[in-house]
């Protein structure tokens, strides 16, 4: 065999092995990313997401209710579109000191049947000036956002 025919099959290989290695590296990773949408991006979408996504926005003022000690329902707005949002302390654990209405969060879960997104996870902004980078994308594209001024 002569010495180009043998480098040719080393490269076809190490070619093979690296596409496999990064199939793998694919699908390991496809199982743990999460997307995020804001309410807006919701309305817009034909077929919603059946994976488990992000959804971020601001509380709704006068939106958050207690259907009994441990279960919240809110409403997560962008200004233009409000999405339901239901969260159970009991399962999932308690909110953040610092969700608020009216304050920024981003709810990790799934859409239900019915349109409401059932929350796994509510994360809130940290302090008075921070929040978070696609809540504030989200916020600018819907014209919610005015810089220096909260939202």
């Amino acid at each position: 065999m002569k010495r180009k025919t043998q480098r040719m099959i080393y490269v076809g290989a190490g070619l093979g092995i690296l596409a496999f290695a990064g199939a793998l590296a694919f699908f390991a990773i496809g199982d743990n990313v999460r997307f995020f949408y804001s309410p807006g991006d919701l309305r817009q979408m034909s077929a919603p997401p059946s994976t488990a996504f992000h959804l971020g926005g601001l509380v709704k003022p006068g939106s958050v209710h207690k259907d009994n000690e441990m279960v919240l329902r809110f409403v997560v707005t962008d200004g233009a579109s409000d999405v339901p949002v239901v969260y159970d302390q009991t399962e999932h654990g308690l909110l953040p000191d610092l969700f608020a209405e009216g304050q920024g969060a981003v709810a990790e879960g799934r859409l239900g049947a019915d349109g409401t997104f059932v929350a796994t996870r509510v994360l809130a902004k940290h302090d008075e000036n921070y929040m978070p980078p696609e809540v504030t994308d989200a916020l600018k594209r819907s014209g919610e956002w005015q810089r220096g001024e909260s939202p």
